[in-house]
């Protein structure tokens, strides 16, 4: 079998994008490609990476194939233009999991543990972001930045230390923070879909991956903002 030309595989990887989007975000079939990836930006983190590469691969389609009751290629694409509109293909089709370089030794916490116990929980284990269950159903993330946040406001109140410390339960403290703040997700999360969590909610702390995506499994793996730089390095470096 003869080897595919630059053309052939510049084509290849570009219909293969183009229909993953339009299939997997219901946009319509006669939208031009262009449009296309401005509808995707806001949908998928990886479009919105390469936005500018994807609208100039339009330009480049048009420019290399001819159109009539048969697409003739009238010119070839250089083979580094080639192998990065195939990176992105794979990276759209076949995207790398959260789940491969998230943090797996998921410590967690009893809804009545008190916030002394959490805080000395994140100091020697140096995790900012601790899972809270109840019943063995998550009902938060106790997170070092809230914590510090609730104790200052606690002391400038009037209320003492040892109080906050002993008799306040992380369960207390967690009911004054709203679920915006982290994610229960399958660990069938890529690490565009994760990026694209954080880029759409500011405010999100963490990701927490289970077998299915249920609050009352067993947490498998941890995502956090800082995660972000990390995943991005493995989007640049997919191959």
């Amino acid at each position: 079998m003869a080897e595919k030309t630059n053309a052939e595989r510049f084509i290849d990887a570009f219909n293969s994008i183009d229909y993953t989007l339009r299939a997997r975000y219901g946009l319509n079939r006669s939208m031009g490609f262009s449009d296309l990836i401005r509808k995707s930006v806001s949908l998928n983190y990886v479009v919105r990476k390469y936005e500018d590469d994807l609208i100039d691969y339009g330009r480049l389609r048009n420019a290399i194939v001819h159109y009539g009751t048969k697409d003739f290629v009238i010119a070839e694409p250089h083979l580094q233009v080639v192998e990065h509109i195939e990176k992105i293909d794979r990276l759209i089709n076949t995207p790398p999991k959260c789940i491969d370089i998230c943090r797996r030794d998921i410590l967690t916490v009893e809804a009545e543990a008190s916030m002394g116990k959490v805080i000395k929980l994140m100091a020697s284990s140096k995790y900012s972001n601790i899972p809270v269950y109840k019943d063995k159903n998550l009902i938060g993330i106790a997170n070092g930045q809230k914590i510090l946040d609730a104790f200052g406001s606690y002391l400038i109140s009037g209320g003492k230390s040892k109080t906050f410390l002993d008799n306040i339960q992380i369960e207390d403290m967690l009911s004054k923070i709203q679920s915006i703040y982290y994610l229960v997700s399958s660990i069938e999360l890529t690490m565009e879909e994760g990026l694209n969590e954080f880029h759409k909610n500011p405010k999100l702390l963490a990701i927490l991956l289970t077998k299915t995506g249920a609050s009352n499994e067993k947490p498998l793996g941890i995502i956090t903002g800082i995660d972000a730089i990390e995943m991005n390095k493995v989007l640049d470096s997919y191959n």
